[in-house]
């Protein structure tokens, strides 16, 4: 699965959409940034309700290609602009994080 796939396969917007369209690893939820810092799959997918600039920090560390913000969130403005730095591709999606989890796990579970 690539990165644009995402928004058509989780029915979400996308709210930062300068990045580089490249094949998803794997997903990751954890609404705690330090177990997402220990735990997220590299060149994956972090699913959560963080939205702020500290969750893209986690997205450089980890080489994500997205972050799913879950719960109809608000991403801020600045979180945009650090995600396009980045290039880290931003969902925002209305469903809880169980079911973006469910979505995306016969897709990409092993």
């Amino acid at each position: 699965m690539k990165t644009s796939e995402l928004a058509t396969v989780l029915g979400a917007r996308c709210a930062q959409g300068e990045y580089a369209d490249r094949d998803v690893a794997g997903a990751y939820t954890s609404d705690l940034l330090s177990d997402a810092m220990a735990n997220a799959v590299c060149d994956g997918v972090l699913i959560t309700i963080q939205a702020h600039k500290n969750t893209v920090a986690v997205g450089t560390l980890k080489d994500l290609t997205a972050i799913v913000v879950c719960n109809d969130r608000p991403v801020p403005d600045d979180m945009i602009e650090a995600a396009r730095e980045e290039g880290i591709a931003i969902f925002v999606t209305a469903e809880s994080q169980f079911v973006v989890s469910g979505r995306l796990y016969p897709l990409l579970g092993k």
